[in-house]
């Protein structure tokens, strides 16, 4: 492949696997990614941005690879101790972890946007990509269920484990919240841009939701194409293949066309979902997208850039 500049949208487990398979097999400075904040939530007084760190410990080697999220290694004293308190510990923060929520929490509170914020901890850590927070604006992710109303996104998905019936899904401050300059110039030089196999509705729309983004991505000249996060019909991880059809959005691959319409150009699918559900699509990569090992992951993102090439 040749030289390209690349944007990755990404949030979550999923979506840090490609991005770890992209970083490799791109030079520093040619990979950017942007990355959800409508999980960031307070806990404690700490600000705690789960899909931004989830992409950061990738990036820099030290994610825990029995769970994608925390910190490989980590100890839970903070934790135990809590819940000797008689707190619920509900939320899993690890000691080392726990270290990037107080000094994010500290820079916020001295006025350091969340994106200088987020170039600093990355650089400490020797990601040698840029990982840029969709807004610096506050966005948060709102989920309407039928057995406890309205929950924080949080509360739904960790503390009630994603168990409860939704019947709608919003994100609060969208109508204000605005891109960065950083992101909105990374769209713009990008030849090629990928929205990686994230949750479509709970990682990757709030992303879309931020004002200027969607426009900056049809005004594009360069390629875009989304990586399913199903496999045979069914999620690799978490509740997108339980979310999206109760709030009436198809999970199949024409379901991910329409979810994406008119913002890319194709899209990438296991060989699990056969040719007869792709209809009449043809810009279609099949391939093995199950990303069990970092061979795996390296060659998915290989496998991606080349075909983009072709498109």
């Amino acid at each position: 492949m040749s030289a390209k500049r690349v944007v990755a949208l990404a949030g979550g487990v999923g979506g840090a696997k490609l991005v770890y398979g992209l970083a490799q097999v791109l030079p520093a400075g040619q990979l950017t990614i942007i990355g959800n904040v409508a999980d960031d939530f307070t806990l404690y007084g700490l600000h705690i941005s789960p899909d931004l760190d989830t992409v950061m410990y990738t990036l820099a080697g030290i994610a825990n690879p029995e769970t994608g999220w925390g910190i490989a290694g980590d100890s839970w004293q903070m934790l135990e101790m809590l819940v000797r308190y008689g707190e619920e510990g509900w939320f899993r923060l690890g000691d080392r972890d726990v270290a990037t929520h107080v000094l994010r929490t500290h820079w916020l509170a001295q006025g350091v946007p969340l994106t200088e914020v987020t170039a600093r901890l990355t650089r400490a850590l020797g990601v040698p990509h840029r990982l840029l927070p969709v807004t610096d604006d506050p966005l948060a992710t709102m989920v309407d269920t039928v057995e406890y109303g309205i929950l924080p996104f949080q509360e739904y998905f960790v503390r009630r484990r994603w168990q409860p019936v939704a019947r709608r899904v919003w994100f609060e401050g969208a109508e204000t919240a605005r891109m960065t300059a950083e992101v909105a110039q990374a769209l713009a030089e990008a030849d090629l841009v990928v929205i990686c196999p994230s949750n479509p509705v709970l990682s990757i729309a709030p992303i879309l939701a931020v004002g200027g983004v969607r426009q900056a991505l049809q005004g594009r000249a360069g390629r875009c194409v989304a990586v399913s996060p199903f496999i045979g019909g069914q999620a690799v991880k978490g509740p997108a293949a339980k979310l999206m059809p109760e709030l009436g959005l198809d999970i199949s691959v024409n379901g991910l066309w329409n979810f994406y319409a008119g913002l890319v150009d194709g899209l990438v699918i296991d060989v699990a979902d056969t040719p007869q559900s792709v209809g009449e699509h043809k810009a279609i990569l099949m391939t093995y997208t199950l990303m069990k090992t970092d061979d795996d992951k390296v060659r998915l993102a290989k496998e991606i850039l080349d075909w983009m090439e072709t498109l």
